[in-house]
């Protein structure tokens, strides 16, 4: 029998792997798919959890509208999807329903409370973060003292794995930083004020297909953070 059930939301890229990751059948982890083709929102109110994935850009309407072209976007966006994530996290705030977030799924945070992107790394001058050749791009991070982030994690670095061209640039208001790569790129984010708002955390890196991500902290204690918090919900 279930003890936590997530929405976890539909990508158009690699989906399979974030209900893999989250599936626990030793606690009893359900999973519900949330997909804009589906405009099944309501399911919403059946979970404990949401889980925003990776995927293609946000459509730059949400946080430039005047951005019509940059390196290496993707031949057509989903405003669709983009609107119908922004909608559930919005939701899932109101509900203070704990909320984490993945590679587009931390851009997406930032940018549903104002935050904005750089729109493409190479372009800004940074270091190519793109999985090139079916390999994802392996680097350091460093979580920020005094951080949940740091708090769950427990580490002062770490290895992660990023498969991405765009990264926040402006943070929301609402936002704290907590990690960075070794490089300078944003690679986390939670709430500066944490009392009587959702649990949430963003992270740009991909947990759910890490290297050995059954031990890696950066992983699996960000798993266990999310069920965690999900197991306290109460609606």
């Amino acid at each position: 029998m279930a003890t936590i059930t997530v929405g976890v939301c539909f990508s158009e890229t690699k989906y399979p792997n974030y209900p893999a990751w989250t599936r626990d059948e030793a606690i009893g982890v359900e999973i519900i798919e949330l997909s804009w083709e589906k405009q099944n929102q309501d399911d919403l109110l059946l979970c404990q959890g949401l889980l925003l994935t990776g995927g293609i850009d946000m459509d730059p309407f949400f946080y430039d509208p005047q951005l019509s072209d940059y390196p290496n976007q993707p031949v057509t966006w989903n405003r669709i999807r983009d609107q119908f994530e922004i909608d559930l996290l919005n939701r899932a705030l109101e509900l203070k329903l704990p909320v984490l977030g993945i590679c587009r799924g931390l851009q997406l945070i930032n940018v549903a409370l104002g935050g904005t992107l750089i729109v493409d790394l190479e372009a800004a001058g940074k270091q190519n973060h793109r999985n090139m050749g079916g390999i994802d791009y392996i680097h350091r991070v460093y979580p920020e003292a005094n951080s949940l982030l740091k708090n769950i994690c427990g580490i002062e670095e770490g290895t992660v794995n990023s498969a991405h061209h765009q990264a926040i640039d402006r943070e929301a208001e609402a936002l704290l930083v907590n990690c960075f790569s070794d490089d300078g790129i944003v690679e986390g984010i939670e709430w500066k004020e944490k009392q009587n708002r959702s649990p949430m955390l963003g992270v740009q890196w991909h947990p759910e297909r890490i290297e050995n991500k059954e031990f890696n902290p950066l992983s699996q204690n960000i798993r266990a953070w999310f069920f965690g918090e999900a197991k306290k919900f109460k609606i």
